[in-house]
């Protein structure tokens, strides 16, 4: 999970405390692009997913919407026209009527290549403890900010997303919490490990004690695809985070993830991308 946060390069950016009030709704069209995430500190709101039945999120409860789902939230379960917001604050915006009732804290996840895909759409914790903290220091910084209170924010809504991940994961039958079949799991870690390494299919089965055919169908069974493929799109997201983050030259980024020619590992690049790597480094540092 930490090297495929840290590869598609995602990153957090805290939008908004929502101090809510009675009679009031507001509605998210779908995010064509990164995931978003409301967490209720006080209160409670309710939610309504692409369409979905309404169900209420108390207190300590948080939802993570990984693909961007349209969605809703409101004081009840009944649909209502969008409310007016009125900020109130940096970073804290009043809506509905009467006393405070709800804090709703909203954020979203930009990335650069997608690492929810296996995730369904909506993720939901009712009152996790590993989230307390974290929650409680985000509420802490919108209604006291201090020096590079931004920063802080930022950083506390990553943290959060790990935690939200580690919580979530471990009893789901998701992409990445089939990651601890032992299998799949020892082979993965060995792909990441070494990317540039000339890896068969059959030598990956060696490293994790089982037969070429047990390793192909489990892989199969996981990730729903064969070694190589899965090989090649991470040597591609490798490569793409050292094109973003580095300054090492084309022929060191190819070499790093296991190609000996540049114009191979730019054709293979640009399928998975869609433009070619010079390209690719050029424009993700001019929206950085």
């Amino acid at each position: 999970m930490a090297d495929v946060l840290a590869v598609t390069g995602v990153r957090g950016v805290l939008g908004a405390r929502i101090d809510a009030g009675s009679d009031w709704a507001w509605h998210a069209a779908r995010r064509t692009e990164g995931a978003a995430l409301h967490a209720v500190t006080h209160g409670s709101a309710w939610f309504t997913v692409a369409g979905g039945a309404p169900f209420e999120l108390q207190a300590g409860g948080v939802i993570l919407l990984p693909h961007g789902t349209e969605h809703t939230l409101g004081s009840d379960p009944a649909p209502r026209a969008s409310s007016l917001a009125e900020e109130a604050g940096a970073g804290i915006y009043r809506i509905g009527s009467g006393d405070t009732r709800a804090h709703i804290l909203c954020a979203h996840y930009e990335y650069d290549t997608p690492p929810f895909t296996a995730l369904p759409d909506v993720v939901v914790l009712h009152g996790a403890d590993e989230l307390e903290g974290t929650l409680g220091l985000i509420a802490r910084e919108l209604v006291q900010p201090q020096l590079a209170t931004a920063v802080i924010l930022d950083r506390l809504v990553d943290v959060l997303l790990v935690q939200i991940l580690r919580a979530w994961l471990p009893n789901q039958p998701s992409w990445l919490g089939a990651l601890r079949d032992p299998v799949v799991g020892t082979a993965v870690a060995k792909l990441h490990a070494e990317p540039a390494r000339e890896w068969t299919t059959s030598e990956l089965a060696r490293e994790a004690a089982v037969s070429r055919a047990t390793l192909s169908r489990r892989f199969a069974a996981v990730l729903g695809e064969a070694p190589a493929a899965y090989l090649t799109r991470w040597r591609m997201d490798v490569a793409a985070r050292r094109l973003r983050d580095g300054d090492e030259s084309l022929e060191q980024v190819a070499a790093a993830v296991g190609y000996t020619s540049v114009y191979a590992f730019s054709r293979a690049f640009r399928r998975a991308r869609g433009v070619p790597p010079g390209r690719f480094r050029a424009t993700a540092r001019a929206t950085a």
